[in-house]
């Protein structure tokens, strides 16, 4: 008996998913749930696991394919009497990475094209899965970059003397003893997350009055309060307790007396949202994504952080779903991880507004006619100048400012 692996039923907005890389080849075995294959949409990247138990007797597409909702992936036999026929020619090299361990797309993409065995690499991810930085810093320790092979799609504009050799190894790093007077290139495709994230954001700069207000937080107090009870809030609620609960806390109760910033426009109407669904951004080695959280006001300070570590984890392995990444009526990203001291960050179409919020610095203020120094944090808000008046986004920032510096009003609801 043979069954077929057909595509996943993709939501109204994605149209089609690009076919990324096979884990199996005609006359592989396989379990029941085990991926077969990836495919990339300009959302997510969908596992498509096999319904049945049996044997690979047929691929019908190659990675790099376009496919559609319920497409022939390929045919299991499950009885293994059903002649295997030929594949198609799908690109695999030798010594592919074994599928006992857990592994992302993006980290079985490195492990086959460096020709690696997971098994000998130690995972710093959770429970021990391997990281896209773990397989990078393997290379380099265990390969020197003069020997690192160059990969197909690498091209040298000049050409390369016998000595000394010059590569552009598979991670994309010009080996620094390349002689200076060559000038290495690499083109490789553009992912469709990239790809979609490039189209929303020129979408937001094309189709927005957008505007950027900015304030600045003393975060003295919520550092004082964190580093009180930090310690029982994690033996209770098994999270750590960080700064983007506050920010989240704050920001619905700024949006609950602000109501036009949780808005959207749809072509001449107003839309109003009555909930709050706020929009993390998150940076991952594909590109940027915003995992929301539904019903954020609902939730308590446990439910947030443990929300935002469980999409920080699905993020690092390509395992965030549709549901995760639906909707949003407001957005907050975190510049100040990576060391932003200031910047104006771009709207989430179609949210009227996000905030940006940037690394805590030390810095002399005045406070009562004395100078002091209190951990101070830039503060950005960016809005649509078409429904929100410059009066409202700059109380709507302000009310963020007193709950963090007052977080009594977070706590006791005044």
């Amino acid at each position: 008996m043979s069954i077929e692996v057909l595509v996943p039923n993709l939501p109204e907005s994605v149209a089609d998913a690009t076919l990324i890389s096979w884990h199996k080849k005609v006359g592989d075995s396989v379990n029941k749930n085990e991926n077969l294959v990836d495919l990339e949409t300009d959302k997510v990247v969908l596992e498509v696991t096999a319904t049945e138990a049996g044997i690979i007797s047929e691929l019908l597409k190659n990675d790099g394919d376009i496919v559609t909702s319920g497409e022939v992936l390929a045919r299991i036999s499950t009885d293994g009497t059903e002649a295997v026929k030929k594949a198609p020619a799908v690109a695999e090299a030798d010594g592919k990475a074994s599928t006992a361990i857990p592994l992302s797309p993006s980290v079985r993409r490195l492990i086959s094209e460096n020709t690696l065995d997971p098994a000998q690499i130690t995972g710093t991810g959770k429970s021990g899965r391997l990281t896209k930085t773990d397989v990078l810093e393997h290379i380099h320790k265990q390969t020197p970059a003069s020997s690192v092979p160059p990969t197909p799609a690498t091209t040298l504009e000049a050409a390369v003397p016998a000595t000394p050799p010059t590569v552009v190894a598979a991670t994309g790093i010009v080996s620094p003893q390349a002689p200076s007077n060559l000038r290495p290139e690499q083109r490789v495709a553009m992912t469709r997350l990239r790809a979609k994230v490039a189209e929303r954001l020129l979408q937001a700069q094309q189709n927005a009055a957008m505007l950027t207000t900015f304030n600045e937080v003393n975060m003295q107090n919520v550092i004082d309060l964190r580093n009180q009870y930090k310690g029982r809030f994690e033996d209770k609620h098994k999270v750590k307790l960080g700064f983007m609960s506050f920010f989240v806390k704050a920001s619905i109760e700024a949006l609950k007396k602000f109501p036009a910033i949780n808005a959207s426009i749809d072509g001449n109407d107003i839309i109003y949202h009555g909930y709050y669904d706020l929009g993390i951004a998150v940076s991952t080695p594909r590109g940027l994504i915003v995992p929301v959280l539904h019903d954020a006001d609902q939730l308590d300070f446990a439910g947030i952080e443990k929300c935002i570590v469980d999409y920080g984890e699905k993020a690092r392995a390509g395992t965030l779903s549709y549901d995760d990444l639906k909707g949003g009526t407001f957005t907050i990203t975190n510049g100040g991880v990576f060391g932003s001291m200031l910047s104006t960050p771009i709207l989430n179409p179609p949210q009227c507004a996000i905030l940006g919020m940037h690394a805590i610095k030390e810095r002399a203020v005045v406070e009562n006619g004395q100078i002091v120094i209190r951990p101070i944090m830039y503060l950005a808000l960016s809005y649509d100048h078409r429904l929100v008046d410059g009066r409202e986004a700059v109380q709507f920032l302000v009310t963020i400012k007193e709950c963090l510096e007052a977080p009594a009003h977070l706590l006791l609801n005044i």
